[in-house]
């Protein structure tokens, strides 16, 4: 379903229409701006993804009511359009109920590549072209590139490499890309506030969004319970060698790597090795075990091949704030690949996301299923 707003005339076919996704942060903000400043003809859209029993959510949440009027005061100060797009249904099946679902499954998923694979750039791309508009246009800081004689398009990570969000964006498709729009693409956050502030907007001054929006106070244990608590049991804790060291409090609660909070003492510091699913056991070691060179990943897309045919050298990235690491990838058919790294990674972590990078364009990516023991 579609609110409307505000009411006013939208601009003949034949100009130029971008729907801008404003979350009610100062970036969408920002990007709504720049772009009716170049001379789009610009309307905005929100997406509605809180139950209407739900509290509205914290200042800082791009879900809550809250950021529905900031995004509302944001149009009214630049004369334009504003619609609220309902995706709370598709939000909960899709992003809400696969992220407890992974955790169940003893996996450690990214709800914002899911969102921006079937929610933002799918359902909302949609809704955009329905009012009329040529490019859909968001805040992330991303870059992207045609090639004129192939007629392709290319994901580039973002001037700014504090904020560089194209690791979350690895899953958009040829089509997507070529109506899509990324204003931020060329400027650092300091900019952006810069914009923001020069040109009134009321979001100029709004605190940074939290990393899972649906969480409001960031306590994924508790959300984790409240959801699918009865079906968290406790469990060993053991070395990798089998011995028992405590009792976990439930697989969901933990991710590789993790030290603290396991409740077990011993001579040197202990982290998160394995999530062991069928037999309930969480399996720790010491740090230079957590280190790991090689892994299985899955749902592999890649941006301009169906399918690799061979080993390609690349870039990757197993986490959003992993440094990308040398690696080679070869192809194990059914939509997985191996991926070995030139050195050591620490905590590859199944369920999340692994995005390969030629210098600043990303290539493909796709889920780390699990990782390799070195032979």
């Amino acid at each position: 379903m579609i609110t409307q707003i505000k009411k006013s005339r939208l601009p003949r076919l034949k100009e130029v229409r971008v729907a801008a996704a404003m979350s009610g942060g100062v970036d969408s903000s920002v990007a709504a701006a720049l772009l009716q400043k170049q001379g789009y003809k610009v309307i905005g859209l929100t997406m509605q993804l809180w139950p209407r029993e739900a509290a509205a959510g914290p200042e800082t949440s791009c879900c809550g009511i809250g950021a529905i009027e900031d995004a509302k005061r944001v149009a009214a100060k630049l004369g334009i359009s504003h619609y609220v797009i309902n995706c709370r249904v598709l939000f909960e099946q899709k992003v809400i109920q696969d992220f407890c679902h992974n955790y169940e499954s003893g996996l450690t998923p990214n709800p914002c590549i899911k969102c921006n694979e079937l929610v933002k750039f799918d359902y909302l791309l949609h809704q955009a072209r329905k009012l009329g508009a040529t490019y859909l246009a968001t805040g992330h800081y991303a870059k992207i590139q045609r090639n004129n004689n192939k007629k392709k398009y290319a994901l580039i990570k973002a001037k700014d490499p504090k904020k560089d969000q194209s690791y979350f964006l690895y899953t958009l498709t040829q089509d997507q890309l070529k109506h899509i729009l990324f204003p931020l693409g060329n400027y650092t956050k300091a900019q952006v506030r810069s914009i923001a502030q020069k040109t009134g907007l009321p979001t100029a001054h709004r605190p940074e969004s939290q990393e899972i929006c649906f969480i409001p106070d960031n306590d994924y244990r508790r959300f984790l319970k409240e959801r699918i608590g009865r079906k968290i049991k406790k469990g060993p804790i053991t070395d990798i060698k089998g011995k028992r060291l405590g009792i976990h409090q439930g697989l969901p609660y933990y991710t590789i790597g993790q030290r603290k909070g396991l409740g077990i003492a011993a001579a040197q510091p202990l982290y998160v090795k394995e999530i062991n699913r069928k037999k309930n056991i969480l399996v720790v070691a010491p740090e230079a075990d957590i280190y790991q060179d090689k892994l299985i990943a899955n749902k592999i897309i890649f941006t301009n091949v169906s399918k690799l045919t061979g080993d390609v050298k690349a870039r990757a990235k197993i986490r959003s704030a992993h440094k990308a690491a040398a690696c080679t990838i070869s192809p194990l058919g059914r939509g997985r690949v191996k991926v070995k790294f030139s050195y050591g990674q620490w905590a590859i972590t199944p369920g999340q996301a692994i995005v390969f990078y030629k210098g600043n364009k990303i290539i493909g990516g796709g889920t780390i299923l699990k990782a390799v023991a070195s032979r």
